[in-house]
C-alpha cells in the first residue's frame, strides 16, 4: 500500500499566497507526524489528501492510482478527522455515529460492534446518549476520532487529534493509534510534538508549503546533535537570552535560572552542558528563525 503525493502546488488570493510549493512526499503503512508552524500548508495538503480540496497542480496517488480517478473507492479507504468541531450539537453521540456509519456505507450488524468497540476505545460509552452539543472540547476531539475510524481506514488522516485531552486520554488515543498504524497509513498534523516523537516512524516538515526534510526522529534530532546546550544563568540575564536565542525550556535552581538553548553558536562565560536534542528542539531550530 502506497500514498504517492507528487509536485503538489496551491494558491490562494489569485496566486499573491502559495500555501504548497511542489510538494511531494510518498507515505507507506505507519505513523508520519506532520509538524509545521501555522500558515506552513499542512490544512490545505491535508484537504488536497482527503479530495475536498483541488490542487493547483501535481496529483495524488493510491496504489498508484489518481485519487480524483478513484472517487467512491478512495473515499471508502479513508478516514478523516478535522480540526475544526463541525459536529450536530442536537445529535447524541450514537445518534452521531450511526449516521456517519450510514454514510460510509456500513450494514447495520458492522456498524453496531464497530460503534460499541469506538466508544470503549475513546473512553465515551457512557456518555453516548448525551447530546454533543453538552460535550467538552476533549470529548468532541474523542467523539471526531471515532468517527474516522468507522469504516476501518487503510488511509487515517488526523488534524490535531489530541487537543484539548488530557494527559490520561492523550496518552490512551496515542498509543491506540499506534497500534493501529501496522497495517494503515496514518499522517498525524499536531502542535503537541511529544504526541508523535515515540510513535511515528517519520516526521515531515513543512514550511511556507515546501518539504523541509522528511526522515526519522532519530535521525533528523541527530542533525542537531552539539546545537542543544544548558546553560546556567542569572536571572537578570533570562531576558537577553529569551530575546536572543531560541529557548526551549527553563527551570530555576537555587538563584540561578537553567535555560534550554537551541542554538549553532553557544553563549560564552557561562557554565554550558551539551544535551540530548529532542524533536521540539528540532522544531524551534526548524521553525523559529532569527535567533
Amino acid at each position: 500500500m502506497k500514498l504517492q503525493i507528487s509536485n503538489l502546488n496551491k494558491t490562494y488570493k489569485k496566486g499573491a499566497v502559495k500555501a504548497l510549493d511542489d510538494f511531494s512526499v510518498t507515505l507507506t503503512p505507519g505513523v508520519y507526524g506532520l509538524l509545521g508552524p501555522n500558515g506552513a500548508g499542512k490544512s490545505t495538503l491535508m484537504n488536497i489528501i482527503t479530495d475536498n480540496l483541488n490542487a493547483d497542480s501535481g496529483e495524488v496517488l493510491y496504489d498508484d492510482k489518481n485519487i480524483k480517478k478513484l472517487g467512491k473507492d478512495y473515499r471508502s479507504v479513508l478516514g478523516y478527522m478535522p480540526q475544526q468541531q463541525g459536529l450536530y450539537d442536537d445529535f447524541t453521540l450514537n445518534r452521531f455515529l450511526w449516521y456517519m456509519a450510514a454514510l460510509k456505507g456500513l450494514k447495520k450488524k458492522e456498524a453496531k460492534e464497530k460503534i460499541t468497540q469506538l466508544l470503549e476505545t475513546v473512553n465515551l460509552t457512557n456518555t453516548a446518549h448525551k447530546k454533543l452539543g453538552g460535550f467538552s472540547g476533549g470529548m468532541k476531539q474523542r467523539a471526531l476520532i471515532a468517527q474516522a475510524l468507522l469504516n476501518d481506514p487503510k488511509i487515517l488522516i488526523l488534524d490535531e487529534p489530541t487537543a484539548g485531552l488530557d494527559p490520561k486520554e492523550r496518552i490512551r488515543i496515542r498509543n491506540f493509534i499506534s497500534e493501529i498504524a501496522e497495517d494503515k497509513i496514518v499522517l498525524i498534523s499536531t502542535h503537541v510534538v511529544s504526541d508523535i516523537e515515540f510513535i511515528a516512524k517519520e516526521i515531515i516538515l513543512i514550511k511556507e508549503g515546501k518539504l523541509v526534510s522528511h526522515d526519522t526522529c532519530n535521525n533528523l534530532t541527530k542533525e542537531i546533535e552539539n546545537k542543544v546546550f544548558e546553560v546556567e544563568i542569572d536571572k537578570e540575564e533570562l531576558k537577553y537570552f529569551q530575546e536572543n536565542y531560541r529557548v526551549s525550556n527553563l527551570y530555576h535552581n537555587d538563584k540561578k535560572i537553567i535555560v534550554r538553548l537551541v542554538t549553532d553558536i553557544p553563549p560564552e562565560n557561562h557554565n554550558i552542558q551539551s544535551v540530548t536534542p529532542t524533536l521540539e528542539d528540532l522544531y524551534l531550530y526548524v521553525f523559529e528563525t532569527g535567533k
